[in-house]
This record gives C-alpha cells, sequence and structure tokens, in this order.
C-alpha cells in the first residue's frame, strides 16, 4: 500500500534539507523547491481528502509498524473525519504561506526550510496515532516557528521568539507529564491513542483522571491559546513575519484544541465531564475578553491577533458542550478560523509591505486607492465577525447551540453570545477607518493587489463561501467521527 500519510508528513522534511542544502546566493532556487513541495503535499492532501470514506468508522490509511518494541513505542498513522480536514488546512495554508513568501531575500535558503520544517511537525501532530510520535511532531514545531520570528520578524523579535517558545515549551511538559502517567498507569501501560481511546477511560479512577486531564489541558490551553495563558500571542503575531502569522494563527493554534478533542475527551471522559464547567468559563471569558481588548488596539496586526483569542474561545466552548453540535461547531470554528484569519493576515501583510505601517488611524482610504484589496479586506472581515453565509458564522451558530443543549449554565451561552457582538462591532470599527475615507498619505501612492497575490488570497474567499453556504462540504467528515467518539465516552 502507498504509504500515503508519511509521504505527507516527510516530503517537506526532504524539501527542508534539500533547501539547506543550496548556496545562500540561490534564493530563487529556494522557492521554487519550496513551492514544489508544499504544491505536492497540497495534491496529495486533497487526493486524500477526496477519496476520504466519510460512511466508514474508525481510523483510514493506517501505516503501523513497531518503533521502540522494549516500551511499546510505534510509528502509527492514521486520520479520520477530524484529522483529515485539518491536514488538509496545513498543507493548503503552507503553500499559500510560501507563496506570499515570495519576495523574502534575506538568507531565503534558510527561511523556507523552516517553512518546510514547520510544516512536518504540523501535518504529523494531525496524523500521529503513538503519543511518542504525536509528542515529537508537536515539539518539533516550537523550533522551526522561533527561527521564524527570531530572525525574520519585527523590531522585538527575539522577546517575541523567546516568550512564544518558554509557554510553549511550558505547556508541553505538562502534557508529557500527563502522557507519562497513562502509560504507567496499569489500567493504561501503552501509548497507542486509538487503544486509550478505545478504553474511555476503563480502570482510571475519577481522581487520577481529573489531574492528567490537568496536565493534558495546561499543555492544551497554552497552544490554543485560552485566557490566561495567551499574552504569548499578540506578541508573536506582531513580530512574526507574514507568512509565520498565518500558520501561527491557521494551524498552531488548532493543534491545542485539536488535541483536547482527540486527547483529553475520549481518553478521560469521567475527567471531561467534571472539567466541563471551567472550561465553559474560560471559554466565556476568552471570548468576551478577546473581543473587547481587539476593540481597543491601535494596530491593524494586533488586532486581529487578539481576535484569534476570541474566536478560539468559541471552540472552547463547543469543546466543553460535549455535545456532537457543539464539537461539530467547534471543528468548523478551528477550519474556518485557519482560513479567515489566514487571509486577513495576509492582507494586512500586503496593506504593511505597501505602506510600511499598520497603524489603523493611518490607513483611510484604502477603497478609493486599492478596490480590490480594500474589497477582499471587507469580506474577510465580515466573514471574521460570523455573517450568515460565510464560514465563521458555520461554527458560532454549532457551538452555541450545542453548549445550549448541553445543560450547561445558560450564562455561558449568553455571555459568549455578546462576544459576536462585540466582534462586529470591532471588525466594521476597524472597516470604517481604513475601507472609507479620503486616502491617507501613506495610502495615496500604492498599487492594489497583483496577480500572485490575487492567485494566493482566491482559495481561502472560495473555501469562506463554500462552507458558509454548504454546510455539509466540512460537516459531513467531521460529524460521523464526533459522534463515534462520542458513543464511546457514552456521551
Amino acid at each position: 500500500m502507498f504509504p500515503l500519510l508519511s509521504v505527507i508528513a516527510f516530503l517537506p522534511l526532504a524539501g527542508a534539507v534539500g533547501c539547506a542544502l543550496l548556496p545562500a546566493e540561490r534564493r530563487s532556487a529556494a522557492r521554487w523547491l519550496a513551492a514544489s513541495v508544499t504544491g505536492a503535499v497540497l495534491a496529495l492532501a486533497t487526493w486524500m481528502l477526496v477519496g476520504f470514506d466519510v460512511g466508514a468508522d474508525g481510523m483510514q490509511l493506517v501505516e503501523r509498524f513497531t518503533w521502540v518494541p522494549q516500551v511499546g513505542i510505534s510509528y502509527h498513522m492514521g486520520v479520520d473525519g477530524i484529522s483529515v480536514t485539518m491536514v488538509f488546512l496545513s498543507a493548503l495554508l503552507t503553500f499559500l504561506a510560501v507563496l506570499a513568501s515570495w519576495r523574502v531575500e534575506d538568507r531565503a535558503h534558510t527561511y523556507f526550510a523552516m517553512m518546510l520544517l514547520l510544516q512536518v511537525g504540523m501535518n504529523g501532530v494531525f496524523m500521529a496515532l503513538d503519543f511518542v510520535l504525536f509528542y515529537v511532531f508537536w515539539e518539533l514545531v516550537l523550533v522551526p516557528m522561533y527561527f521564524l520570528i527570531a530572525w525574520w520578524g519585527g523590531p522585538r523579535r527575539e522577546y517575541a521568539a523567546i516568550k512564544f517558545f518558554l509557554y510553549t515549551l511550558f505547556g508541553s511538559v505538562f502534557m508529557l507529564l500527563g502522557i507519562l502517567a497513562l502509560y504507567l498507569h496499569p489500567a493504561g501501560g501503552t501509548f497507542d491513542m486509538t487503544q486509550l481511546a478505545a478504553n474511555a477511560g476503563a480502570g482510571l479512577d475519577a481522581r487520577f483522571q481529573f489531574w492528567v486531564f490537568a496536565a493534558f489541558f495546561l499543555g492544551f490551553a497554552v497552544k490554543v491559546p485560552v485566557f490566561p495563558l495567551h499574552t504569548w500571542l499578540p506578541d508573536a503575531h506582531v513580530e512574526a513575519p507574514t507568512a509565520a502569522s498565518v500558520l501561527l494563527a491557521g494551524i498552531l493554534l488548532k493543534m491545542g484544541t485539536y488535541g483536547l478533542i482527540r486527547v483529553s475527551l475520549p481518553m478521560l471522559p469521567e475527567a471531561a465531564a467534571s472539567w466541563q464547567w471551567f472550561i465553559a468559563l474560560l471559554a466565556a471569558v476568552s471570548i468576551v475578553y478577546g473581543a473587547a481588548v481587539a476593540f481597543a488596539q491601535s494596530d491593524l496586526k494586533k488586532l486581529v491577533a487578539y481576535s484569534s483569542v476570541s474566536h478560539m474561545g468559541f471552540v472552547m466552548l463547543g469543546i466543553a458542550s460535549l455535545t456532537p453540535e457543539g464539537i461539530d461547531g467547534a471543528m468548523a470554528v478551528n477550519f474556518s478560523h485557519g482560513v479567515v484569519t489566514g487571509l486577513l493576515f495576509l492582507l494586512v501583510g500586503m496593506v504593511y509591505e505597501r505602506t510600511h505601517t499598520r497603524k489603523i488611524a493611518d490607513l483611510a482610504g484604502l477603497s478609493a486607492q486599492v478596490p480590490v484589496l480594500a474589497g477582499v479586506l471587507a469580506f474577510a472581515s465580515f466573514a471574521s465577525l460570523g455573517l450568515p453565509g460565510l464560514s465563521g458564522f458555520v461554527g458560532e451558530f454549532l457551538a452555541l447551540l450545542g453548549a445550549w443543549r448541553s445543560g450547561m449554565w445558560p450564562g455561558w451561552v449568553v455571555i459568549s453570545a455578546v462576544g459576536v457582538l462585540l466582534a462586529a462591532a470591532y471588525m466594521l470599527w476597524m472597516l470604517q477607518r481604513t475601507v472609507f475615507g479620503k486616502p491617507s498619505p501613506v495610502v495615496a501612492p500604492i498599487k492594489d493587489m497583483n496577480a500572485l497575490e490575487t492567485a494566493i488570497v482566491l482559495p481561502l474567499i472560495v473555501l469562506t463561501v463554500l462552507v458558509g453556504v454548504w454546510w455539509d462540504s466540512l460537516l459531513r467528515y467531521v460529524d460521523p467521527a464526533v459522534r463515534s467518539m462520542l458513543a464511546a465516552m457514552g456521551a
């Protein structure tokens, strides 16, 4: 059988080695190699998505062989409806991020090697079914993102990179403790994630589950990030180069929520029920806090960064509901946020490249000077605020519906719904100050989007409309896997 998942995971590693070995002056070769490799991975991920059997139960395209037999570690890969959509999103955004980096000149061969190495970790996390393999991919992501921020970032790049690395490493240590606790427990005794999920906590007493859930939650919540563990995110986004911001928001944040759905819920169901109220509390606070702080931002990129804190709160709310509608909504927000916020960061990068400023007050009159760019910015903003007919609405609606049906305190749902209103407020406020009016001095001389930039944003626009109008294009993959997981949990 063709090892499709291994090729998707490790083809970028071969590309990273190739880029790193190129002479520094061969920038064009590095660009084309990175684009070719990420394009091939996208083609394979699309083939996998199209050929995925939505009616089949369990993992598909499974690859497994013994890796470290002495302690039961296996090379175990597979995808279900939850992970296959994330692999496709990772492949798409990485390819677009490489195209968006076409003008990078400084150490281009190393830059594109880091981008490709980052893709290895991102793809691997969504396909790994052995805890040790999962942890290796999880930690691998830290290294290239650290260097992308520290070497190609803004004025405070070293501070932002160190803060990102330390925060996420802090969370990873607790996640490792959770993995070891499950393995060393007599009722666990394995690193096989599918077996632990199938056991659904059998033989694990409630107290043990509670503390192991806490360890995993810390590891995943830092990555999401959930209030109050979010403070690394605005700094990292503001200082990171555009392509790194796209992947940070579009994929890396999803690793945290994916971990909660893949690991914490099915393996520790009693603890998940015990932690439900606390997760819902943090979700509601993140939604309102992120939206309120976004409203106060004068920097366009920081506004989008804080909007991520708010939107990821809806993912946490859906997860806390422990209902099919809520977790479907969490996955829909995951996918939509990756598409829409990736689009927003690309647009912010295009504006900054032309004007050399991200100050909202200095960017008036975009529609008069660059109507296509302004139009796409307005489109992405409406998708971000959850306008019906666009993908942002799907997940938020389902997350709120699932939370209401879950029996949790209705106040969390009401508070979270206020976040929808605040999102509309800060996005419309931003559009009013940037899109409308007479072109400012920095906007007046700039030119509109070119053909390459239009080609980069077009797939994201199409996906935003497709998922927003045809919900089943996404839910047909996600819903069967979610219902199977909840049935195994007894939820």
